[in-house]
Formats: structure tokens, sequence, C-alpha cells
């Protein structure tokens, strides 16, 4: 793998940076934008994902980059889960829900090969070394 230097070329905080742009696209719809509560909540989830593997990335230690992107990785199941209330509620349709779910499935599986990448990695980071 090459050194990556900045989170924003992470493959997983793109994705999520795609993921929340769309959660917050399809809550900005008219009865979406009604439920305050779980607007707030998916939206909050997701900008989450994105925060957090940035915030471990800025740490120095692989420990901590893999404790903040398991985090995140809970964001992003929070985020699939309260996704079924949207078109449980008509709030937004059966193909925007894949959309979206599969965007948030694809972020965790990503995250998942990160965290397991930087287990296994020799490179333990400025505070582990």
């Amino acid at each position: 793998m090459s050194k990556i230097d900045r989170f924003e070329d992470l493959v997983a905080w793109k994705i999520a940076r795609e993921l929340t742009k769309e959660v917050y696209r399809a809550s900005k719809r008219d009865l979406f934008i009604r439920d305050y509560g779980l607007r707030d909540q998916i939206c909050r989830a997701a900008v989450s994902i994105m925060s957090n593997i940035a915030e471990g990335f800025e740490r120095v230690g692989n420990k901590e980059f893999v404790n903040f992107l398991s985090i995140a990785k809970g964001s992003s199941g929070e985020v699939r889960s309260q996704l079924y209330v949207a078109p449980d509620q008509n709030y937004i349709s059966a193909s925007e829900f894949n959309l979206i779910f599969a965007k948030a499935t694809e972020n965790s599986r990503v995250i998942s090969g990160l965290i397991n990448y930087l287990k296994q990695s020799e490179m333990r980071g400025k505070k582990f070394s």
C-alpha cells in the first residue's frame, strides 16, 4: 500500500463523504425534512463516519486509528438501520433506499478492510515505534 499523507486521500473517507452527501440530499425532501428527529440523527451518523475516519487518521498510532475506524463503522451501521425508517414512512423511494444502503454497506466493507490492514501492518505509527 502506498503512503497516504492526508485523510482526504483515504477511500473510506471518500465513500463516507459521498454517503453523507446522499443522506443530506434525501433528507431534504418534503416529508423527510419535517421528521426532525430522524433527519438529525441520520445526518449526524453520516457525518460521524467522515469525522471519525479523519480524527483517527490524524492520531499518531494505529491502535487509536483502529479505534476511531471502529466507531466510524458503527456509525455506518447506524445510518443503515435508520435508513429503513425512510421508505417505511414514504420519505424516500425504494431505489433511493437501495442507493444509499449500498453506499453505506460499501463504506462498512472498506472500513473493515482498513481496520484489518492496520492490525496486520508492521508500521505502528509514531507512538508505537
